[in-house]
């Protein structure tokens, strides 16, 4: 069991290497590496994920399940996967994020082979909450690569092109179940994506490596000369932190990190909101075929593309590595982008498209950043930790935007669904307004 367990523990640091030429050359090829090894697994990630919404029709057809049933197994999900992305933050920060993230692929595979040889609810409900506590597993070890192989000057842009990864898995995952469920038949769209994702996780475990330092390479800082948020005797005398002081010295005691926590709840409102009821708002209040509702709300996860990467690279090099303007000005035009939704005509839909992408670039801006954010105003060693606590957060405000909002919805009508994600969106606001000026905490 001890082998085991040091399979996941961080390695050790290597004499750091004195030739400047092969330390530029191997920064060069390794942040190169671990960049699209990140992106390609964090997108398969998106495959075990996404796979039973789009195979709901089929289990629906051949099982008789309810909408009721179906939606009490997402929750199961969001609750899961809020809990472990907190908790796998806080064992990722003292883990080898390189094992950590493929462990946690290969075992949503497996979980998504079990579902598809299930036809039990219970049965359903242990898998697919199984599947939510290792998809956690995702998260944390690219936070964790993203603060130490890229610096605080940079990171912006480097962590939004990363973060695209999900919205090219979520874009593909229903191109492969919509296969498997036309040709095959939903348990195809199950164990499909949980093989490619078993074959990923072994991808991961062949392209990633640990710390900079675990290479015998300099820390980011120090090769980059980018001190901002550490001193240099920091830097250089890097070590590993207690559980305890990174909970508790640099998370839950940190200020900057519940505020950030709380405009990711609402952030998470809007976000799920939108995705999961525009396309029934549409068919019913608006006469939309499915296949035009579901095509016109693809359109959020185009406009998440252009989002994550405009929000960081405008960070970066328009307004100096400063995440909180970014994100108090994107969640200002997330709020106008619902207003236009609302208030979108019936007799024009192109409107409608717009406002959804208008929708997915803005608000795919702060769910990027904020998390940029709650990593640099956190110790770099809690990184793993700091957004974990803010994703716990988030996922929680995600399953409010399930069956409570749809009560809502279902009880008042849907303009009280626009007034739930305008006034979402203003609180959001007033959460990020503190943070227009914070950049740093010194330790």
């Amino acid at each position: 069991m001890t082998s085991i367990l040091n399979v996941f523990k961080p390695d050790p640091y290597l004499p750091e290497i004195q030739d400047e030429n092969k330390v530029k050359s191997m920064y060069q090829y390794w942040r190169i590496r671990i960049l699209y090894s990140m992106f390609i697994g964090y997108a398969l990630y998106y495959f075990t994920r996404k796979s039973f919404i789009f195979a709901q029709p089929g289990i629906i057809e051949d099982l008789h399940f309810t909408k009721g049933q179906l939606g009490y197994i997402s929750s199961v999900f969001s609750i899961s996967y809020g809990l472990s992305k907190f908790l796998s933050g806080i064992l990722s920060d003292r883990s080898n994020p390189r094992y950590f993230m493929a462990f946690g692929l290969f075992m949503t595979g497996v979980a998504n082979i079990f579902f598809g040889l299930s036809s039990s609810f219970i049965v359903f409900a242990i898998f697919w909450g199984l599947n939510g506590w290792f998809q956690g597993f995702g998260w944390p070890p690219c936070a964790r690569f993203l603060t130490h192989w890229y610096s605080q000057s940079e990171r912006g842009s480097w962590w939004s092109t990363w973060n695209v990864s999900h919205n090219v898995g979520a874009f593909m995952i229903p191109w492969v179940v919509g296969g498997a469920l036309q040709y095959l038949d939903w348990r195809y769209a199950m164990y499909i994506p949980g093989v490619i994702c078993i074959a990923g996780s072994l991808f991961l475990i062949n392209r990633l490596r640990d710390t900079p330092q675990s290479l015998g390479l300099p820390p980011i800082e120090k090769f980059r000369q980018d001190w901002v948020g550490a001193s240099k005797s920091e830097v250089e005398h890097e070590h590993e932190l207690s559980t305890r002081e990174i909970l508790m010295d640099h998370v839950l005691r940190n200020p900057y990190i519940w505020l950030l926590a709380a405009s990711y709840f609402f952030v998470y409102v809007v976000r799920t909101g939108v995705n999961d009821w525009s396309a029934i708002y549409l068919i019913e209040e608006k006469g939309y075929t499915k296949l035009g509702a579901n095509g016109t709300v693809s359109l959020f996860e185009v406009g998440g593309f252009v989002g994550s990467l405009a929000a960081g690279w405008s960070s970066d090099y328009l307004f100096k590595a400063m995440r909180g303007p970014v994100n108090v000005i994107f969640a200002v035009l997330v709020l106008l982008s619902i207003l236009l939704f609302w208030y979108a005509p019936t007799s024009v839909p192109y409107i409608d498209s717009v406002s959804i992408f208008l929708l997915g670039v803005t608000i795919f801006g702060p769910q990027m950043l904020i998390g940029v954010h709650a990593a640099e105003l956190a110790h770099k060693k809690a990184a793993a930790t700091s957004t974990g606590f803010i994703g716990l957060m988030a996922y929680i405000g995600a399953a409010t935007a399930g069956g409570p909002l749809g009560s809502i919805i279902e009880s008042f009508g849907w303009e009280s669904f626009f007034i739930c994600m305008a006034g979402c969106s203003a609180i959001s606001i007033f959460f990020l307004l503190p943070l227009w000026g914070v950049r740093e905490v010194k330790h």
